[in-house]
């Protein structure tokens, strides 16, 4: 087995890439309520904070900032997979090997991890996560995609109701237009 290696900052902001096994599936925008569910039954003993999420048809990402002293991401998106996988019926296929493990087979192994090192860093990777519908065609503003934080953070005034149209390019990381 590979040696893999993550980084952990206690208290630290994450950002995070989670994909379906299937990458053809739309399941995490047709069972969004399942996923939800998920993501608050662990918040309940896991805490962090959800700084920016987006939810396309077959992979996420999101920017969470744990608590002070706590770098547990792994155990909370383990918890997280889990819980949505039960809320599943198990349709999915899924070889002997699988079944004899009790494996889902629904996400990918692992996820792709990267620890948000200044202001400029989490600027980018919030502007990559709501511009990520638009950049997939899924929509032609980031306002119009119904499975994101954009919605938020414009509310809060972090960003303009009209930020990135198709066709107007993203920003450079951290600028705001």
């Amino acid at each position: 087995m590979s040696d893999y290696r993550r980084s952990r900052v206690p208290g630290g902001t994450y950002f995070f890439t989670l994909t379906l096994r299937d990458r053809n599936s739309d399941l995490l925008v047709t069972q969004i309520a399942a996923l939800r569910n998920a993501v608050r039954q662990v918040m309940t003993k896991w805490q962090f904070h959800i700084d920016a999420w987006v939810v396309l048809p077959e992979h996420m990402h999101c920017l969470w900032t744990l608590p002070e002293n706590d770098t547990d991401y792994s155990n909370r998106w383990r918890l997280i997979k889990a819980a949505f996988s039960r809320a599943l019926p198990p349709v999915e296929q899924r070889s002997v090997i699988m079944v004899r493990r009790k494996e889902r087979g629904i996400w990918q192994h692992r996820f792709w991890e990267h620890t948000i090192r200044d202001d400029r860093d989490y600027a980018a990777h919030m502007d990559y996560i709501h511009f990520n519908p638009v950049k997939h065609g899924l929509v032609g503003n980031a306002a119009d995609w119904p499975f994101s934080s954009f919605r938020h953070c414009v509310a809060k005034e972090l960003y303009p109701p009209g930020w990135v149209a198709a066709g107007d390019g993203l920003p450079d990381a951290g600028e705001r237009q």
